[in-house]
């Protein structure tokens, strides 16, 4: 299929490299910032425009990747008859792109994407459309690109989006807090790699509360006030501790 797409961020340039590499053609490019724009458009071999009104009608498919809050506003930009255009947020309706035409839909990448990547992760796709036919040809478009794809309304699909924050970003941001303790305690991050894998391996093949180990799932109250009171010059930190570590005992 011919495919335009609509933004030049993480999202677009690794989706881009994706659906290029598996047979469609990046037919353009399009972008507010010229720099971003012709270079996304040279990486995928295809022509780029700044200007919204000039996009090209050769397309099949208009992704529109971009980020959430900017969704709307280009979609009142677009008039695209008989064309299927999809946008790429997980939290963002796909109602916000009715006004363009008949078909449309959303094609949500379960996984975290950063541009830089020399590799492409094995990425699920959540979709929807806004009708059976639309769906039809949106499901064989992403089946094209990927092995995993799921159908969810807006109400679901917002909700793997919590799941997914809870789940990579919120435990990037313990990682991050856990690196800055390291650093400013004089200890060495990497020593825990081994520990986040084997955690990560763990929950493959098991939920992930019956694999939870540590003083709060054992109710080791020694260990946990020791480790309040190392705490106790970090005092965020120290709330958050305590708040992980109640939750623990919580679930059970």
């Amino acid at each position: 299929m011919n495919v335009v797409i609509i933004g030049t961020g993480n999202v677009a340039t690794i989706l881009g490299k994706l659906i290029k590499s598996k047979g469609h053609k990046i037919v353009e490019i399009v972008g507010r910032n010229k720099e971003s724009a012709e270079f996304l458009a040279k990486t995928l071999n295809s022509t780029y425009t700044t200007d919204f009104s000039m996009i090209t009608n050769l397309g099949d498919i208009y992704l529109i990747a971009v980020v959430d809050t900017a969704i709307e506003p280009i979609a009142k930009q677009l008039t695209l008859n008989n064309k299927l255009v999809i946008h790429t947020a997980g939290s963002v309706s796909m109602n916000v792109l009715n006004k363009i035409n008949n078909g449309y839909g959303v094609m949500w990448p379960l996984q975290t994407l950063r541009k830089e990547m020399k590799q492409i992760p094995t990425i699920p796709f959540v979709i929807d459309a806004n009708s059976e036919t639309t769906y039809a040809t949106l499901l064989s478009f992403t089946k094209s690109i990927t092995d995993t794809v799921f159908r969810a309304n807006d109400t679901k699909r917002i909700k793997l989006h919590l799941t997914a924050v809870m789940v990579s970003n919120f435990s990037n941001h313990l990682y991050a807090l856990a690196d800055d303790y390291c650093n400013k305690e004089d200890l060495d991050f990497k020593l825990f790699l081994p520990l986040i894998e084997e955690t990560d391996k763990r929950i493959k093949t098991n939920a992930p509360k019956n694999v939870q180990t540590g003083p709060a799932s054992r109710k080791d109250e020694s260990t946990i006030n020791n480790h309040i009171m190392l705490l106790k010059t970090y005092p965020s930190l120290q709330k958050l501790y305590q708040l992980m570590t109640d939750s623990i005992k919580e679930l059970g």
